[in-house]
């Protein structure tokens, strides 16, 4: 078995590369720059927005892609993400299919549920109100019209809150980490109240090479535990697990005003484990 992945070098990429190598599947890393991977990393370079003919055979004809790349975060209200990015991402997914892809793992977001608090099923329709999960939930729509008329399963995986190594610089995450580095004695927050749906990237990277070596996931699934945690208790988690005395500067930041206090999402994978505070 063979899958691809784009967005390889990325955040959720890198670990998905390394949970396939824990696979005996064939792995092709689709990248845009030459980058540093793993040397047993089948790479090649391909940009999604200028795709050569035939690029499914260029990648080796993969059984399975797991697509992770999309340009223009963590700027959700970006105009980008459906002015530019939506058509280059449909017109790069739509010619691997119609050249002969049968199967794609595609990340979507928790974000297209929109406002909605509690809990979130898989099965409720999309209701996004920021650029960037309007530009993902069309992108799905899009990909559903094209099963009509070329076959081809699709799992749709919404993504949760990831966090781990890697992450971008302005993350929550990484901004804590590299405070509790530096000897900070303080750490500005948001009031730290709303409740989320939090996963180490490790274990999202699992799931995601699950799904892509079950083809017969054709549905649209949750990536997530399942449990919902207070922003403060996450943070005062990872203090803990630092041994760190750094002091929350809480409600120096406000709420965002794209998603809802509290919401978490009903997981696909039941066993997954939330985080023990």
């Amino acid at each position: 078995m063979q899958i691809a992945v784009t967005g390889a070098t990325g955040f959720i990429g890198r670990h998905v590369i390394n949970a396939l190598q824990a696979t005996d599947v064939e792995i092709v890393a689709v990248v845009r720059h030459a980058s540093v991977l793993d040397e047993s990393v089948r790479t090649v370079l391909m940009d999604i927005a200028q795709p050569n003919d035939n690029a499914w055979q260029q990648l080796g004809c993969p059984d399975v892609l797991i697509h992770l790349a999309w340009d223009g975060l963590p700027n959700y209200k970006s105009l980008h993400h459906f002015e530019t990015e939506l058509p280059k991402q449909y017109a790069f997914l739509k010619q691997l299919i119609t050249e002969g892809l049968p199967a794609v793992v595609v990340a979507g977001t928790c974000f297209e549920y929109g406002m909605r608090s509690g809990s979130l099923s898989a099965d409720l329709l999309p209701q996004p109100v920021n650029p960037y999960a309007y530009a993902k939930a069309a992108l799905h729509q899009q990909l559903q019209f094209l099963q009509t008329t070329h076959p081809f399963t699709l799992t749709w995986a919404r993504l949760f809150y990831l966090y781990g190594a890697g992450q971008a610089p302005t993350s929550l995450y990484t901004q804590l980490q590299q405070a509790i580095a530096r000897g900070d004695k303080m750490f500005n927050m948001s009031g730290g109240e709303q409740l989320r749906d939090f996963l180490p990237v490790e274990i999202a990277a699992q799931q995601l090479v699950q799904l892509a070596m079950n083809q017969d996931v054709n549905k649209t699934v949750n990536i997530c535990s399942g449990q919902p945690i207070s922003v403060r208790c996450l943070v005062e988690h990872w203090l803990k697990e630092k041994n760190s005395e750094l002091v929350l500067n809480l409600g120096y930041y406000p709420y965002p005003d794209y998603e809802p206090m509290a919401f978490w999402g009903e997981p696909y994978f039941k066993n997954t484990a939330g985080i023990q505070t």
